[in-house]
């Protein structure tokens, strides 16, 4: 049986600073504009770290200082684009066998701004789930209230 790959979630905003900083805010500071509700952690997520380098851990560490890995880093390419695995399964649970990508791009436009445009694919990975987490990573509660967070964060 050949199923249809669901769409990818592509969500964009644009920033009022150039690229370096867009993407150091992203990146570097995850954990400040990461929406504290989106945790895998028992104890509530203290902080997101990203290891910012090819093959580089994502993860949270939690208010009791536990460490929930996330996915990784499949490409670091400052202030351009950074690609990650999502390793997250359809049950928020790390899962080392299973991945989506999550891609973030940096556009430079004119007036020191950058536009971030965020596509997480391979959505088809998530089995019968699939058009759920769809659904879930395209709702204001999934990447866009993300992006709204770290759109307001960066300025």
């Amino acid at each position: 049986m050949h199923t249809i790959e669901p769409a990818a979630v592509r969500k964009s905003v644009t920033v009022h600073v150039p690229p370096e900083k867009a993407f150091d805010v992203f990146v570097n500071g995850m954990g400040n504009w990461w929406i504290k509700e989106h945790s895998v952690s028992q104890s509530g997520q203290k902080t997101v770290v990203v290891e910012t380098f090819a093959g580089g851990r994502w993860y949270e560490i939690g208010n009791s200082g536990e460490e929930c890995d996330w996915g990784r880093v499949i490409d670091y390419d400052r202030p351009n684009r950074i690609l990650f695995a999502w390793q997250l399964n359809a049950d928020f649970t790390f899962d080392p066998e299973f991945y989506s990508e999550v891609e973030v791009r940096f556009e430079a436009k004119g007036d020191g701004e950058t536009t971030v445009t965020l596509e997480h694919r391979n959505l088809a990975n998530f089995g019968s789930k699939a058009e759920e987490m769809r659904r879930r990573f395209d709702s204001e509660t999934g990447w866009g209230g993300l992006l709204a967070s770290y759109a307001a964060t960066v300025a």
